[in-house]
């Protein structure tokens, strides 16, 4: 079949629309900014969405675009089309699927990005054919999607792979915005890495990290000064690996997978893959056969693709 997809990806730092075919080749694209670390209500999100939509459409070549499908941050009941929640604190359930298909007169699906991400990689990329595997996206934040037996976990409340809380250095002093210490997305996320610079900086005068006033410092930046030897850099680089690498150990032993994808734009650096590996133990790992990989796709376009499959139909 030619037909295509409109597919909207929703992230921490942007939103990206595209016009994608079946097998994942994205036709056309705009970026727009995300309003996701601006505080905006889920409301206020999906009517910049269709706003951007207004802008999108006219100049996109609509023709064979049979479906609409979008991934968004936060939990998300993909079978009803509702999105649920941003974080705690952003609860308001917007019925976002219904919304796109009015917008467009098109038949439209939604499901939380990191499952589209997951839809992507079962389609094209290391995924493919494997019926226990794990898709871990570390970008602004940390999240994760498992399957299992062939199945996509979803959770009773739609919060499966939330791993972004799970706590890899319980006894050290990293507070997470969730409450607890020690979460891994505290320490290794694009918004965890910020913090952290910006809590330990007055322990480094010596450090030649810039920090922007209202904006993120890059992870690549951080690790760019981590390879010419700055030292609040390498410390904070060394303890993201770490971090990561107790998460995948974690995951390992409860969902025993085949193989563990990494996605997203932080650990798309390449800089990042040999400490993590070099981190994991073996006796956790030893039934991982395929191993630990780094996704072969494209971090800026993962999650437009997924969504595309999501709006194709791939459940």
């Amino acid at each position: 079949m030619d037909d295509k997809c409109l597919a909207l990806d929703l992230g921490g730092t942007k939103l990206l629309i595209g016009i994608a075919d079946r097998e994942g080749q994205i036709i056309f694209s705009r970026r727009y900014p995300s309003m996701l670390a601006k505080g905006w209500s889920q409301r206020e999100i999906a009517d910049h969405m269709l706003a951007c939509l207004d802008d999108f459409v006219p100049a996109a070549p609509m023709d064979d675009v049979t479906c609409v499908g979008a991934g968004v941050v936060g939990r998300v009941d993909d079978e009803n089309g509702r999105w649920l929640e941003i974080e705690p604190g952003r609860c308001e359930t917007v019925e976002l699927a219904g919304l796109l298909s009015r917008k467009t007169q098109l038949p439209a699906f939604i499901d939380n990005d990191v499952r589209c991400a997951l839809r992507a990689e079962r389609a094209l990329g290391y995924g493919k054919g494997l019926d226990d595997f794990i898709y871990i996206n570390i970008g602004t934040g940390i999240g994760a999607a498992l399957v299992t037996g062939g199945q996509a976990v979803r959770g009773h409340s739609f919060n499966a792979g939330e791993v972004g809380h799970v706590a890899v250095d319980i006894f050290g002093n990293v507070r997470c915005p969730c409450g607890r210490n020690g979460c891994v997305e505290a320490i290794a996320s694009g918004a965890g890495l910020d913090r952290r610079a910006r809590t330990l900086k007055r322990y480094f005068p010596k450090t030649r990290l810039c920090l922007p006033e209202g904006s993120r410092v890059s992870a690549k930046e951080i690790f760019d000064l981590a390879e010419a030897g700055d030292t609040l850099c390498t410390r904070l680089m060394q303890d993201a690996v770490k971090a990561i690498a107790a998460l995948i150990m974690n995951l390992a032993w409860v969902s025993d997978p085949e193989m563990v994808v990494m996605g997203g734009g932080v650990v798309s650096d390449r800089r990042m893959l040999d400490g993590i590996l070099s981190s994991l133990n073996p006796g956790s790992m030893r039934f991982a056969a395929g191993g630990v990989r780094l996704s072969a796709l494209d971090p800026e376009l993962t999650g437009l693709v997924g969504a595309a499959m999501r709006g194709f139909g791939m459940p």
